[in-house]
């Protein structure tokens, strides 16, 4: 086996040179586009735009801080700018069934200027209406009609108590009505008088009474009819004095909107509407019980123009972000006055939803907004099923309310749905409801980095004066730059990518920002960048602080010096708030004679998860295929994490753990300067794992505490090595030979290191070296076996000669 010697300090960490920068500061940069490393999800974003077929909405997907919202943005308000402005939307009140409102379409800026006009004719009405009633003209010819009236029902019971008067009967009008009465030389008889005449006469006087009534009850039928041509008259008088002032007040209405037909028709139903109410009197009761209402209803609410949508300032398509995305927010809603103790509604109260704002255009939102709301995602999604923009508040959506309210017309929907989101989140959704993948058909995955090469240095440097200037902070030095770009690897967690996060950046060019304004500087250094990251460090250092001094203090048992068989120091990251943290953690094993287990006590006490616990299944399997194919493994082995009271997940600690269950079984000791990660499979293989550079950095910690004398170190698998991009001070540390990284393919070649004994290869003939590890396995296993053998032939002797005793054989 080849001699393992640590990697040079060169490999920890991946510099970017400042040199390889043209400008001396991002001033003197152009913006970049804001898509750096995103032209797959550029492409699909596009594509799903352009889509003009059904379902081909679009989710854009990433991480959080990828920049995926404001690439969305850009790319959306690049393309509404080339399209048409779409029309306003307007409600009118439906004259036929007042329920359900009429919905019209208008050209962008014509909604507003409908609305006004109407106000202006709204405020001019009253008046008007009562100028035409209360003239001259009007007035008399009304007095004359009922002057005629009256002079014809006169007339009439005139001549009628004339006829009956020449046959001695006269006419009589009593408070209770006409009667008839007979007379004797003009004279009006008494009853008395009457009763004196003869019988023969009395009958006679009665006959032409009862003739004289039939004639007045017939006349009398006629007056309602007389009286209704009275009435007709007066309001063919009222409709040809009022039919002049409407259409005189409607006159600039209907010249300013000549070239819409449907405004036309709605013109002439409020000029049919105005005339009937006023000639019917409906017009003066509202007046009379007007009380105090919202602007919206006035006296003549009806005849306004409910504007729901307005264009007049829209320039391309619009492009609207729904920041609450609720029912009412989403899909509009109908509100409610209350009026003399009832919830009353009508047209002009009605809202409209983000969906009729983006309608034309394009309508974003925040997929786990729109999900935690009630109702939402179903209201979208019928709306996009159907095709139509239909205001119903959920109870009726849902079928399960039989209250009486407005029924707009639906608006048909012609606009483009952009969902964001996390990865998460699209998948459960493809996978948990059927209807999404026939909605959304685009996804657009957004990069979480992108290759770190010269070319993309420059292009990152780029962004970074983009990102600059959008939160106006100070130029950034070509030193700075160069320190971003490293941050920007260590955020990647790969020295060969840099991160994509353009939320992190930005926040650490800003705190950089802060401390060069403090020092009163025209631009940010690498000096500015180094102390915000300190600044960073010292803010978030409580939780890895108080472990380190629990570990300084004895209280949590971590040995970083001297040796011991079935002890070594993992590695582990804890992270909380978005930061991580490292540090290590004591792992031990036991071993003695048994049937093959290996007991995880963090699985049997429920604290080791599901990927925990499959990387001790993995070592088991190669322990016992490498060292017990030919015979039994008689072993039994428990491995723990010491000292730990939450629940432990991943398979990183595996490759510790086989190395401290080897030292157990062998009782060969373990260097406790070293401290070591890693997972491994099942033929030895040290697989990558993540968080290397903080593991890395918080055992370098807790050994520069206790003092660096140049034996301690740490083991990391090969493959994690191009993820390294460690702290300068361990960096500085490696060089001057104070600290250690060694990186392992193998089992054999991480105990080689941890041990000092060399692990030792099977030859052609498959006999291993003496004095090496494998062999010293090898020989305490197969001496396990013997005694496991020895035992079970022991106990069955004993129990053959314990039968034949029971037996009496």
């Amino acid at each position: 086996m080849a001699e393992l010697v640590p990697l040079p300090a060169t490999t920890l960490r991946t510099r970017c040179n400042p040199a390889c920068f043209s400008f001396d500061t991002t001033e003197s940069l152009a913006d970049h586009a804001g898509d750096l490393g995103q032209e797959r999800a550029v492409e699909a974003i596009r594509f799903g735009l352009a889509m003009g077929h059904s379902g081909y909405h679009v989710f854009v997907l990433g991480e959080t801080g990828s920049g995926k919202h404001a690439t969305t943005f850009r790319l959306l308000r690049e393309r509404a700018a080339t399209e048409p402005v779409p029309p306003d939307l307007c409600y009118l009140h439906n004259f036929d069934e007042a329920l359900k409102p009429c919905l019209l379409t208008l050209p962008a800026g014509r909604g507003a200027a409908l609305r006004a006009h109407m106000q202006t004719f709204i405020r001019e009405l009253g008046p008007a209406l009562g100028a035409a009633l209360d003239s001259d003209a009007h007035t008399e010819r009304v007095e004359a009609l009922q002057s005629a009236h009256k002079a014809r029902e006169e007339g009439a019971l005139r001549e009628l108590g004339q006829a009956c008067g020449a046959e001695g009967i006269s006419l009589l009008q009593t408070p209770e009505g006409f009667v008839f009465a007979p007379t004797r030389d003009g004279e009006v008889l008494s009853p008395e008088a009457f009763e004196a005449l003869p019988e023969a006469e009395r009958h006679e006087i009665e006959g032409r009474v009862s003739a004289w009534s039939e004639r007045l009850e017939d006349l009398l039928n006629e007056f309602p009819g007389w009286r209704k041509a009275v009435r007709e008259s007066i309001e063919r008088a009222e409709h040809e004095v009022l039919g002049p002032a409407v259409s005189h007040l409607l006159r600039g209405v209907r010249e300013a909107h000549v070239d819409l037909p449907e405004v036309l028709a709605f013109l002439d139903a409020v000029a049919l509407d105005v005339l009937d109410s006023a000639i019917k009197g409906t017009m003066l009761d509202e007046e009379e019980d007007e009380v105090a209402e919202p602007e919206e209803s006035t006296r003549y609410h009806r005849y306004q123009v409910k504007l729901l949508v307005d264009h007049s300032a829209s320039q391309g398509a619009p492009v609207v972000f729904e920041n609450n995305p609720g029912y009412g927010n989403l899909i509009g809603r109908i509100e409610h006055i209350v009026q003399q103790g009832n919830q009353v509604s009508h047209f002009n109260l009605i809202r409209a939803g983000a969906l009729h704002r983006a309608n034309g255009g394009y309508l974003v939102l925040d997929a786990e907004r729109l999900l935690a709301q009630p109702f939402a995602w179903e209201g979208l999604k019928r709306c996009l099923r159907a095709g139509e923009i239909r205001i119903e508040p959920p109870a009726e959506a849902q079928g399960w309310s039989g209250a009486l309210t407005l029924e707009p017309q639906a608006l048909p929907s012609a606009l483009k749905v952009v969902l964001i989101g996390d990865r998460d989140v699209y998948y459960l959704l493809m996978e948990h409801d059927p209807e999404f993948a026939d909605l959304f058909k685009v996804a657009a995955d957004f990069d979480d980095d992108l290759p770190r090469t010269p070319e993309n240095e420059c292009e990152y440097a780029r962004l970074m004066a983009l990102l600059a200037r959008g939160a106006k902070l100070l130029p950034i030095e070509r030193s700075g730059v160069a320190r971003l770009v490293e941050e920007a690897s260590r955020l990647a967690e790969d020295a060969g990518r840099l991160s994509l996060n353009t939320r992190a950046l930005s926040d650490l060019m800003r705190e950089a920002d802060y401390h060069a304004r403090l020092k009163g500087l025209t631009a940010t250094g690498r000096a500015e960048v180094e102390a915000a990251l300190a600044a960073r460090a010292r803010r978030c250092n409580r939780y890895p602080t108080r472990v380190r001094e629990s570990i300084l203090d004895g209280t949590t048992l971590i040995s970083t010096d001297g040796e011991r068989a079935g002890q070594i120091n993992g590695l582990v990251v804890v992270e909380l708030a978005a930061e991580r943290f490292g540090h290590p953690v004591r792992i031990t094993a036991t071993v003695r004679m048994g049937e093959g287990d290996v007991v995880d006590i963090e699985r049997e006490t429920e604290l080791g998860g599901a990927i925990h616990s499959k990387g001790v299944l993995i070592l088991s399997a190669f322990l016992a295929a490498r060292y017990a194919r030919h015979q039994p493994l008689s072993l039994s082995a428990s491995l723990v994490f010491e000292q730990s009271y939450a629940p432990v997940e991943g398979d990183s600690a595996s490759l510790a753990e086989l190395c401290a269950l080897l030292s157990a079984l062998t009782q060969i000791p373990i260097q406790q300067r070293f401290a070591i990660t890693g997972s491994v499979n099942q033929f030895g293989e040290v697989q990558v794992i993540g968080g290397v550079n903080e593991k890395i950095e918080g055992f370098f910690d807790l050994c520069a505490a206790r003092g660096l004398d140049g034996s301690h170190g740490v083991v990391i698998p090969a493959a994690s090595v191009r993820h390294l991009m460690l702290r300068e001070d361990v960096v500085q540390a490696a060089a001057e030979g104070r600290f250690h990284i060694h990186a392992v393919k193998t089992v054999d070649e991480a105990m080689t290191v941890l041990t000092g004994i060399e692990a030792g290869e099977p030859d052609a003939k498959g006999v291993i070296p003496k004095g090496t590890l494998n062999h010293k396995i090898a020989t305490v296993l197969a001496e396990m076996t013997a005694a496991r053998h020895a035992y079970s032939e022991t106990e069955g002797a004993a129990g053959a000669r314990q039968h034949r005793r029971r037996h009496g054989v």
